[in-house]
């Protein structure tokens, strides 16, 4: 079995990649990602996907960050590995790195309103954010989060190890992103052993990507799930829906960890975490970024948090512009919701390249030239 990488490892593994930059996908026709990965309807999806990551190329991204659903490799093995491949060769055409993320901490508790996963057309609510009225973010929770893969994990870490085993050394996937936010949904203690076995599973397929797990709290107030997946990590990843302010606190504090930083969530334009501010920033500080969705669609991620609206209703004071998008960087119609935005995106991108390719002519010089 290989071990955690050290510090020098990982830097030098860093410094041989480009600047990663990208979003959190789910084709803009599919409203959760079991309507994605399933056979139902993927042949419509795929080619969703084929036209999106195209445009998401146009832009300067080459990397996207993707969560798979263990129903589905579950109920339809076969068939799924296949539509993995075929997802991950139309990503690869167009440049595009995956990184992959197995499970899921941001969970609602099996109560009374919990709907268990199914196959098949998949229900969705208007006017919500994620498409779920009763979602993580629809308030705080006493209870504890439900997830059946990890709760119920008699087959899951089979295919934690059957996916990484395959892919181990392929170059389209970029980065093993294992659990999403661990200690979410008020799990805490409850997923530390959950996050030592994947990480265990994952790295008994020596793979040649990193693995991470990616905090969502400052160091001083990490859940105990989180500190174990920080002390596991090959890489430092980390959720920030900040302000400018906020990022830059942050990322001080995980550079003293001595590790690469990847952002792998990021953008709430209602609370300020704004692309101009931001992804200049996370080009300067060379940490690689994904902000949450790309076309916006049946998933409805530009919506904010259903929870936001009670706390404003509770304290009008609170800083919150429901003028603006929360996510996502395009309309369905594929026109930008910021045209500065994308040309924001497309210019550090362009200066990320021309560092990758040892210098030459900066972008704004060349376009000043042909004026």
């Amino acid at each position: 079995m290989s071990k955690q990488w050290s510090e020098k490892q990982a830097g030098a593994w860093y410094d041989k990649q480009p600047w990663m930059r990208g979003c959190n996908y789910l084709p803009s026709d599919c409203c959760n990602r079991i309507a994605f990965w399933q056979s139902l309807d993927f042949e419509q999806h795929l080619t969703t996907a084929d036209r999106e990551l195209e445009l998401a190329a146009s832009i300067g991204f080459n990397s996207i960050r993707g969560i798979l659903e263990f129903i589905v490799w579950n109920e339809e093995h076969d068939s799924f590995l296949e539509r993995f491949e075929r997802f991950l060769s139309v990503a690869a055409k167009h440049g595009i790195s995956l990184m992959v993320c197995f499970a899921n901490d941001c969970t609602v508790p099996k109560d009374e309103n919990y709907r268990p996963p199914r196959l098949g057309p998949q229900h969705y609510d208007w006017g919500y954010h994620g498409g779920r009225k009763n979602s993580p973010h629809s308030g705080y929770r006493h209870a504890i989060g439900y997830d059946p893969a990890l709760d119920e994990p008699e087959r899951f870490f089979g295919m934690v190890a059957e996916i990484v085993g395959k892919y181990a050394n392929d170059p389209r996937i970029a980065v093993w992103d294992l659990i999403n936010e661990p200690g979410n949904g008020n799990r805490g203690e409850v997923s530390v052993p959950n996050v030592k076995r994947l990480f265990e599973v994952a790295r008994s397929m020596s793979p040649s990507q990193p693995l991470t797990s990616g905090v969502w709290r400052m160091l001083d107030s990490l859940s105990a799930a989180e500190k174990t997946a920080l002390e596991l990590s090959d890489v430092v990843s980390f959720h920030n829906y900040g302000d400018l302010d906020y990022n830059v606190r942050v990322i001080a504090e995980l550079r003293r960890l001595g590790r690469p930083l990847f952002n792998t969530e990021w953008l709430n334009r209602i609370r300020g975490c704004n692309v101009c501010e931001l992804f200049p920033l996370y080009y300067l500080e060379k940490v690689s970024c994904w902000n949450w969705g790309f076309v916006a669609g049946l998933s409805q991620t530009y919506e904010p948090y259903d929870v936001m609206w009670s706390r404003y209703e509770a304290d009008p004071t609170l800083p919150y512009d429901f003028t603006k998008w929360m996510h996502d960087l395009f309309r369905p119609s594929l026109h930008p919701y910021d045209p500065r935005e994308i040309a924001c995106i497309r210019r550090f991108c362009r200066l990320a390249d021309v560092d990758a390719a040892g210098g030459g002519p900066l972008p704004w010089k060349e376009e000043a030239s042909k004026k």
